[in-house]
């Protein structure tokens, strides 16, 4: 193909450079974060794990799986299990973290372990930015946005969504009784196997009538009168569509240089930063 720029064949063998510095220019943005998280006192934050176990396995060093985390947040990576692949293809992460590659649930546990220290570092950027003068705006905004949980729409439950859930069940509990009685007038045989199958089923549907019962005296409980059993923090939202279970996280942000003042995460549809 001549005239265009060509690329090398893919079977060519090829040295990288001696050092995976070279791949990150001296204008990175990830050199940043390598020396503000090293300048961290992670133990006077709060941070488990920085005194490392006499016995058992070695454990990932928290400033590593910081730095992974702030990456993440600074590219909108929010996934854990986006996290895990992008450490082990991506060269700014690989110099980053000095090429590790945690598994997707280090990085989630770590998150999980450490609300405590990770907002303390949300605190010591805010303090870092006020001294270099990059907050000079007495102007913010404010935005929120909903990110979904774990949970599914189906394991959260309010009291209006239990009460469709149940009068769904009934119905059905009455059709196989019906189900039943016909089976019983057909032929020996063909009535025992339908019979069983439909028994199976009466059983199933009885079982999960007393499991949303039971949710149904947690509901009574709970000072919001909902419940999400996979992500107990969780709850239903409403959105442009057809809402969503998770979280509210309100974010403020400094009109002049784009920086993030304060954020929070909540459990309300609409809320602000107070």
């Amino acid at each position: 193909m001549k005239r265009f720029v060509e690329g090398q064949s893919r079977t060519q063998g090829a040295l990288l450079p001696e050092r995976l510095d070279d791949f990150v220019s001296e204008t990175n943005p990830v050199r940043v974060i390598d020396v503000f998280v090293d300048e961290l006192d992670l133990r006077k934050l709060g941070f488990a794990g920085v005194d490392p176990a006499a016995t058992g396995r070695p454990a990932y060093h928290p400033a590593a799986l910081l730095k992974l985390y702030i990456y993440g947040y600074l590219n909108r990576i929010q996934s854990s299990r986006r996290l895990e692949r992008e450490a082990q293809r991506n060269l700014e992460l690989m110099w980053l973290v000095g090429r590790l590659t945690p598994d997707f649930k280090t990085i989630a546990n770590f998150r999980k372990d450490n609300p405590k220290g990770i907002r303390g570092v949300c605190r010591q950027v805010v303090v870092l930015c006020r001294e270099l003068g990059l907050f000079a705006e007495a102007v913010v905004a404010i935005d929120g946005s909903k990110f979904k949980a774990v949970n599914n729409r189906d394991r959260n439950f309010t009291s209006a969504k239990l009460q469709r859930r149940m009068e769904e069940i009934e119905p059905s509990i009455e059709r196989y009784l019906v189900e039943l009685d016909s089976a019983d007038r057909q032929g020996p045989a063909v009535a025992q196997v339908k019979k069983e199958r439909l028994q199976d089923k009466i059983t199933t549907l009885k079982a999960r009538m007393k499991e949303l019962e039971a949710i149904g005296a947690q509901l009574e409980n709970t000072p919001d009168k909902q419940i999400s059993l996979t992500d107990p923090g969780a709850r239903s939202m409403k959105t442009r569509g057809t809402g969503i279970v998770g979280y509210n996280v309100q974010t403020a942000v400094e009109t002049k240089n784009h920086l993030i003042v304060a954020h929070e995460v909540t459990t309300t549809g609409s809320t602000g930063i107070n």
